[in-house]
């Protein structure tokens, strides 16, 4: 005798399959979900990272900005004490000068030649005077040509006076002589 067969096979068979399909779907589903997951962590952690780098970079930059503009001031500070310094070592070390100037003056006076004012404006030396005659005058100017301390003698003018003496103008220039290193 045949066998016939009249349960839904078919339709138990499909539900089968919808089943096997449903679970294979949600596994995907779930393993999907856990790849997101996962993937979104990761990123999320490089991202914190990151940012964590970030704000140290800052940090340590704001820390570095502060260090260099102190470094600015202490060089600014720096140059100015080194300014005052040069300026108080140029004070020092022209003080003697003056003296020696008026020292030198007064070695090259000609006898018969007076120096009623005597002023300065830098280098420039003003000189007036009175001379028993002319030759003191051309007296005096060589001498300070000769002079190491004196340079380029310039007369302004001589006017002859009522008490025999004539009076003059002059300018001379300071020079400072070159001192000799001894070997």
């Amino acid at each position: 005798m045949a066998k016939i067969n009249l349960r839904p096979w078919r339709e138990e068979a499909r539900k089968d399959r919808q089943r096997d399909y449903v679970f294979v779907l949600g596994i995907v589903f779930g393993i999907a979900i856990a790849i997101w997951l996962f993937v979104s962590k990761t990123y999320s952690d490089a991202i914190y990272a990151q940012e964590y780098r970030n704000q140290y970079v800052q940090k340590q930059s704001s820390v570095l900005d502060n260090k260099i503009k102190e470094i600015q001031e202490l060089r600014t500070k720096r140059q100015e004490l080194l300014d005052r310094m040069k300026l108080i070592q140029d004070l020092q070390g022209n003080r003697p000068v003056i003296v020696r100037m008026f020292d030198e003056m007064a070695r090259i006076m000609p006898d018969e030649l007076f120096l009623s004012e005597v002023s300065s404006k830098g280098t420039l030396f003003t000189l007036k005077g009175q001379a028993s005659s002319n030759d003191q005058i051309s007296q005096l100017m060589r001498n300070f040509d000769a002079s190491p301390w004196f340079t380029n003698p310039n007369l302004l003018g001589v006017k002859a006076g009522d008490n025999g003496y004539n009076s003059f103008d002059m300018l001379v220039n300071q020079s400072t002589p070159v001192v000799e290193e001894v070997k």
